[in-house]
């Protein structure tokens, strides 16, 4: 089943340990969903070896997705809808359009505009 997915925030905030984004995290876990973190999400935050073991605890229990073709193609009719440039939102956007299921981010502005552009609205869980 899946799970929230994580912008960046989320993903910043494993990494800084912070308690909000672990227990929405273990919430999730608990339920049995699997949280989800966009390719170019990871892509924004992971900084090579600097990286902490905190967010790669985190990663363990999620589910990596591909920018692929379709994923692709969508972000570029949901970057032209709303009249912005950013991917990494974006993308975050359209998997959560696919699933249904909330974001938690740290980004709700973008993320609404990015919604809006296409007439939808999202569940925005800020961290």
């Amino acid at each position: 089943m899946t799970g929230p997915v994580y912008d960046a925030g989320a993903l910043i905030g494993a990494e800084s340990n912070d308690r909000e984004v672990w227990k929405l995290h273990k919430a999730a876990l608990a339920r049995g969903v699997t949280p989800v973190v966009p390719a170019t999400v990871l892509a924004q935050v992971v900084r090579g070896a600097t990286t902490n073991a905190n967010l790669r605890r985190l990663l363990k229990g999620c589910r990596v997705e591909p920018l692929d073709e379709a994923d692709a193609e969508a972000v570029g009719v949901l970057l032209a809808a709303a009249g912005t440039s950013d991917i990494i939102d974006a993308h975050a956007v359209v998997r959560v359009l696919a699933t249904g299921a909330a974001v938690l981010s740290g980004d709700r502005p973008d993320l609404e505009r990015l919604a809006a552009g296409v007439n939808r609205t999202i569940h925005i869980i800020d961290v």
